[in-house]
């Protein structure tokens, strides 16, 4: 092991206290990056001191304003004129708001699109009649981020005695800037991958704030998790001279622990591969409530007659899979792409075990593609159960294994193999998304390359197609999306979250099938002429919520096989027909 960087930064709540301990009479405001207890408890020890003090939250100021300071119950209309700078996308601060529309009942919620400065205006209209106008401010800063580019991020503020204030580094926004600053600085050598694991262990006294919106979870450890994971890649990835957002870069296995503590404190290592195998009581998979044990998937997978192969990762975990061969043309089946998109996994086993029972089924099913990616949420999700753990979205090489060229395949040869042995024309492949809003504070709020994917819009469905197949496409996700809409709850669950979505993120940008979102698109990238990809709001999520997920996943498979088995090959396809 390699010790990279460590650091303990005193909490800029203790620092405020201790500056205004003696200032009795002075009103103190602070923005800050803490939860409401701790900032709660810091006005409450200045008042015994005789100083009026109020800490908000730098992060989504909007938001915390009106669940802290607004009696949301007693409203029957707000109407929110948002800023709009032009160093962000226009619907920045209107994303800081989600997930308000949900939050307000009955009330008439608008939003105006204003200029730009840095105050939200909020007119609220009470249940009397009566009115009150407020200015919510909402502090940050324009500044270079690690990769040069320029952002407009949240940051702390401090105001005295009623003054416009100006700008404080909070203990959050030092503890990430000097940890990144420090790995960007280490000479990690030329050759990919640069390490093992590259371990960011932080520890940071915020409490999560779960909200009575679907899913929905406001956390500041999350948040830098997030941030961390994504802004390490981008300092790789311009390391090795890749676009940002590339795929294909191999650093090693980049894992942030933010766990709950006393302290403000990081420490970034290198460690070997994490080679531990979570265990777990067996669940029937019908009622799984949580993601399955990697020894389930096997027992469950080993129960489908037919030929098995298998892949190795870089770990060497085994990636197993089955062909089932039949009479009825081919479909391959695959999960766990991105192992903390876990309804897939469960799904993809479910739908091999029932299409096995057939008696003209044909299919391949490898439902675990990242054995490694797993292992790491199983251990993440120890902490923070919640979370939506991207560190564990991709391979122990650090690449998303779909992306990956050259000898080595390593998991992907697992798909190389599939498509020999089946010959199929369709491919399901079931992945998740945040079951909650997805942001990056601290470097522009909303993630970067993932604008799409920062708040929940339902079961999505995603069909990739070469050219000569789009009719055929066009006409599978009619089948499969019009099959879904049966589903009691589906559509109802897909329209109240496009409806969030479409009041805080704007235009969609995607169509609307039987009430499924959808993307449709010609890509001649994979070599199986039909790509049925889905998207289900899973990360992370429990209970009857998992189960509807993965009986999604499992009726989408069900469906795309039985309509691929009425589709004509299109005259100009080349290669064997399905």
């Amino acid at each position: 092991m390699t010790l990279i960087h460590e650091q303990q930064v005193e909490r800029t709540l203790d620092t405020l206290v201790a500056r205004f301990a003696d200032a009795k009479g002075a009103k103190v405001e602070a923005w800050v990056f803490d939860d409401e207890k701790s900032r709660s408890k810091a006005e409450a020890t200045l008042a015994a001191a005789g100083v009026e003090a109020k800490f908000r939250s730098a992060y989504k100021p909007l938001l915390h304003f009106l669940l802290e300071e607004v009696d949301l119950e007693n409203l029957s209309a707000l109407h929110v004129i948002y800023p709009v700078h032009k160093a962000c996308p226009k619907n920045r601060f209107l994303l800081e708001a989600y997930p308000l529309a949900g939050l307000v009942g009955e009330a008439g919620l608008t939003f105006e699109a204003g200029t730009e400065d840095a105050f939200y205006t909020v007119t609220l209209t009470e249940e009397d009649g009566g009115t009150e106008i407020h200015k919510v401010f909402a502090p940050n800063r324009l500044h270079t981020d690690f990769i040069g580019e320029t952002l407009l991020s949240p940051t702390g503020w401090l105001a005295v005695d009623d003054a416009t204030g100006e700008r404080v580094e909070t203990d959050y926004e030092l503890l990430f800037s000097s940890a990144v600053e420090a790995v960007a600085a280490h000479d990690w050598g030329t050759k990919e991958p640069y390490f093992d694991e590259l371990n960011i262990a932080v520890t940071l006294p915020a409490e999560d704030r779960r909200l009575a919106v679907g899913e929905e979870v406001v956390s500041l450890r999350e948040a830098l998790h997030e941030d961390f994971y994504f802004s390490l890649l981008e300092i790789f990835q311009k390391k090795s001279g890749r676009p940002i957002g590339d795929r294909g870069l191999q650093p090693g296995q980049i894992i942030p622990e933010i766990r709950p503590g006393e302290t403000v404190s990081v420490r970034i290592e290198t460690r070997p591969l994490w080679t531990s195998e979570a265990s777990a009581e067996l669940q029937r998979l019908a009622s799984a409530v949580s993601p399955v044990a990697v020894a389930q998937i096997r027992q469950e997978l080993a129960a489908i007659k037919g030929v098995a192969f298998e892949a190795r990762s870089r770990t060497g975990r085994a990636v197993e899979a089955r062909y089932h061969a039949g009479g009825d043309k081919p479909v391959i089946i695959s999960g766990g792409q991105h192992a903390n998109e876990t309804t897939g996994i469960v799904g993809a086993l479910r739908a091999a075990q029932t299409l096995s029972s057939r008696p003209n089924a044909h299919f391949v099913i490898s439902p675990l593609e990242n054995p490694d990616g797993y292992q790491v949420h199983w251990r993440l999700r120890t902490d923070n159960p919640l979370h939506m753990h991207h560190a564990a979205r991709y391979t122990a090489l650090g690449d998303d294994l779909e992306y990956r060229s050259g000898k080595e395949l390593f998991e992907k040869a697992i798909r190389v193999e599939a498509e020999r042995l089946s010959g199929a024309k369709l491919h399901v492949n079931l992945h998740g998304y945040p079951s909650h809003e997805w942001t990056r504070p601290l470097s522009g709020y909303v993630p970067r390359t993932f604008a799409m994917w920062t708040v929940p819009k339902g079961f999505f469905l995603i069909m990739r197609h070469h050219a000569e197949w789009t009719v055929q496409a066009e006409i599978l996700i009619d089948r499969v999306s019009r099959h879904l809409a049966a589903i009691p709850g589906l559509v109802a669950y897909n329209a109240a979250q496009i409806k969030l979505f479409e009041t805080h993120a704007g235009e969609t940008g995607f169509r609307i099938i039987n009430g499924f979102p959808c993307l449709i698109s010609i890509d001649d990238r994979h070599t199986v002429p039909l790509t049925l990809i889905t998207e289900y709001p899973d990360e992370t999520i429990y209970g009857p919520a998992f189960i509807q997920g993965h009986t999604a996943q499992m009726e989408t498979v069900l469906s795309a096989y039985d309509a691929i088995q009425a589709i004509e090959v299109p005259s100009q396809a080349s290669g064997p027909a399905v």
